[in-house]
């Protein structure tokens, strides 16, 4: 495996930035590669498959926005990672990272996916450790300065739901709680790695929690938020959306902040509650305008939504990108573009990857295309075969940071869209990298766990 620092690889052909169809999302994945900064797919899951690949029409940029620069907020050295999308309300804007990285260490962290057992959400940190499970649900601590292992906790799951997958990880308040695909949410000693209390669920879930004030929610498949008391594990309220009997593979966490949480559901709902008693405040629905054809019908969010500056952002499968007061649940804007992966926040832009495999930076306020960045979305273009699936953005030291599932980290510069370098990490990437403390965490297919700095 080779390592070339990132800013010592230059593309050729920078006009147009090769980036990220995520779309593959029935069984849809990203690799990470290790220049910088690959196994075969698994076998497909049972059931009608059909592409994820929208063409919905050319995006193009707003004429109106020719003359306006990208300016970024300064980076900033973030201590922790605790949770899916990097906090609580998923806005960590600009990170700070050396512009030249290498790798400081690997480790393998267990079971990695295989066949319909899939990981479907990657690592988080704080305190100084890196937190990870693996397809069998075991949670694993490791140290982020030199990768040495720290724990292990192994929830035992019981046999009838050996073949269970999905899941992740959230970090608060010396707690980490884990959510399974067995449909029991267990919180966990995060300095000791021992058991504190766990509580059972109306179904699995595909999606880490997420935690804040003392509440953790979590989201099963059939469209059911609850709350917990993350001290006690008592269930404190539940709420329901639409049952979905189709849908894209995985789930997204909710958002919180303040008194409120944003809970995302496949059905394409939106829904802000009242973080203490699941009261509803507003809802909206990202379902597309105009049902062209089957895949148009599958409205699922996957994204992660976000709370930043009192306006909450979310995109969904169905070709819907909008922004809502946090306070009314009025439409701020609405973009006719669709996504699969969470967008990134950073002072006054959007970034996003469309499912047309698109790149996109969008002006927070009016939801207008600054710029477009086409990216590869076929192995083979010619033939249109072997489809290459993205997860991403991370925006950290001038780099948009998106993985693929041909096993590359790319950077891509957040002022134009030109892509600046990539690594290759060995192995396909199905979840964005994480930042943390000026390391960069990547999560391989196959249960690796590399750190570059």
């Amino acid at each position: 495996m080779s390592h070339r620092n990132l800013s010592q690889r230059n593309l050729s052909g920078a006009g147009r930035v090769a980036g990220a169809l995520l779309a593959l999302a029935l069984l849809a994945g990203c690799g990470l590669t290790d220049e910088w900064f690959g196994d075969p797919e698994a076998p497909p899951l049972p059931g009608q498959r059909i592409s994820v690949i929208i063409d919905s029409g050319a995006v193009e940029p707003d004429a109106r926005l020719a003359d306006l620069d990208v300016l970024l907020p300064p980076p900033y050295l973030n201590q922790a990672w605790p949770q899916a999308g990097g906090n609580s309300n998923h806005a960590m804007h600009h990170l700070k990272i050396a512009d030249g990285l290498s790798r400081a260490w690997s480790r393998d962290f267990g079971e990695g996916s295989e066949g319909d057992q899939r990981i479907l959400t990657g690592p988080v940190s704080a305190n100084g450790l890196v937190f990870t499970m693996d397809r069998d649900f075991v949670v694993r601590a490791f140290r982020l300065d030199n990768g040495a292992p720290v724990w292990t906790f192994d929830p035992e799951v019981p046999e009838e739901d050996e073949e269970a997958f999905g899941g992740g990880l959230a970090y608060d308040e010396g707690k980490l709680f884990a959510s399974t695909g067995f449909a029991q949410l267990i919180a966990i000693d995060a300095a000791q790695g021992t058991e504190l209390w766990r509580a059972n669920l109306p179904g699995p879930m595909r999606a880490a929690p997420t935690a804040g004030s003392n509440t953790v929610v979590a989201i099963t498949i059939d469209n059911q938020a609850t709350g917990f008391n993350a001290t006690t594990g008592e269930q404190a309220w539940s709420h329901s959306g639409f049952s979905e009997t189709a849908g894209l593979l995985g789930g997204a966490s909710p958002a919180i902040e303040g008194n409120m949480v944003v809970v995302p559901y496949s059905s394409g709902e939106l829904f802000a509650l009242r973080l203490g008693t699941g009261r509803s405040i507003w809802s909206d629905t990202l379902t597309t305008v105009r049902r062209v054809d089957t895949l148009s019908t599958l409205a699922d969010i996957r994204g992660l939504p976000i709370i930043d500056r009192g306006v909450v952002y979310a995109v969904s499968h169905a070709g819907r990108s909008i922004a809502l007061d946090a306070r009314t649940g009025g439409r701020v804007w609405d973009q006719q573009v669709g996504g699969l992966q969470s967008p990134w926040i950073a002072g006054e832009f959007l970034y996003l990857i469309t499912t047309e495999g698109n790149l996109l930076c969008l002006t927070r306020r009016g939801g207008r295309v600054k710029w477009v960045s086409s990216l590869p979305i076929w192995e083979d273009p010619e033939d249109r075969q072997d489809p290459i699936s993205w997860v991403g953005p991370v925006l950290a030291g001038d780099r948009l940071l998106l993985a693929n599932n041909l096993g590359e980290v790319w950077a891509i510069s957040p002022y134009n869209g030109k892509a600046l370098g990539k690594i290759d990490a060995g192995s396909p990437i199905r979840v964005p990298p994480i930042v943390v403390n000026g390391t960069v965490i990547v999560q391989t297919e196959d249960g690796n766990l590399q750190a570059y700095r």
